[in-house]
């Protein structure tokens, strides 16, 4: 990667987003940059200061404001970083909206979309487009991101989608969940699942277009999933922690993807948990939580 790198992450205030941001900050260099995102001003440049203020901190690091689920917000910082230093080297994309198992899914629907899967589509569309040479762009997901985990009736909405057909089936399950249609389609109640799906084939979709041009250059564009990780967002839907991993030691694999010296081409494209590509048909559909949510 290129001097004076650039990295960004979103959803860096805590859990992960802050793991990962403190380990970018610790292994870039001194003109490098790491810019810490979230939409809250006072909890971003609280993270921001607390971050650069950390003994193993290495690169420079800023706070700033940003929410995922505005596109006009995602595409203007991309314009930004593209002018002022001519592209970017390091995007992870790690916004979630927390929603509790008590909580009615259908509900928060909306807000759980918008910061997962119209953040990701416009993060791909804005930031692929800048990422340099070299760079790096991974969409935080999780194993449940398998195409197997969805109903069969679904499958052919995401294997083989374009970013826009996939943006369109989106928004097809997100009308089927505010007309009360969503379950007798197939889709699930829980969120997660359909939302993660949705993720990794937004990647996949991308990074087919891409992909001689990406690894010919060393360039990885990919989704991963850091395996279970004891933060605020997870920690309610889960009685057995004791398999959980701290946010730091949960950023050290996603890091080391950054970090590689070389692009393995298995793992491009695809959902990379612990230095392995997940393969994209495997799965079942997750049942149990359905039973456990709110109607």
């Amino acid at each position: 990667m290129n001097a004076s790198r650039i990295a960004l992450v979103t959803g860096a205030n805590q859990g992960l987003g802050r793991a990962l941001t403190e380990g970018l900050a610790a292994r870039l260099s001194p003109d490098d940059l790491v810019l810490l995102t979230g939409r809250d001003q006072r909890r971003v440049a609280d993270a921001a200061r607390a971050v650069a203020q950390l003994p193993g901190t290495r690169s420079q690091v800023q706070g700033r404001v940003l929410d995922v689920s505005d596109t006009g917000a995602v595409t203007a910082l991309a314009d930004e970083l593209r002018t002022r230093y001519g592209g970017v080297d390091v995007v992870i994309s790690n916004a979630i909206a927390r929603v509790l198992p008590e909580e009615s899914q259908a509900a928060r629907a909306d807000e759980f979309i918008d910061v997962a899967n119209t953040a990701t589509h416009a993060i791909l569309r804005s930031f692929g487009p800048i990422l340099r040479t070299g760079g790096r762009l991974l969409v935080v997901a999780s194993s449940l991101g398998t195409l197997g985990h969805l109903d069969p009736r679904l499958h052919h909405l995401f294997d083989g989608a374009s970013l826009d057909q996939v943006e369109s089936a989106v928004e097809a399950w997100r009308s089927r969940i505010h007309d009360k249609t969503a379950e007798e389609a197939g889709w699930p109640r829980w969120l997660n699942v359909p939302s993660k799906v949705a993720q990794v084939a937004a990647v996949r979709a991308v990074a087919a277009e891409r992909r001689e041009h990406d690894l010919a250059t060393g360039t990885l564009i990919a989704s991963v999933c850091p395996g279970m990780v004891d933060t605020a967002t997870s920690r309610p839907w889960f009685s057995d922690y004791s398999q959980a991993q701290s946010p730091a030691r949960a950023a050290r694999a996603v890091l080391d993807l950054v970090f590689a010296e070389h692009v393995d081409p298995a793992l491009y494209g695809e959902l990379v948990r612990f230095g392995k590509a997940l393969p994209w048909h495997d799965g079942t559909p997750p049942v149990e939580q359905d039973r456990l949510l709110t109607p």
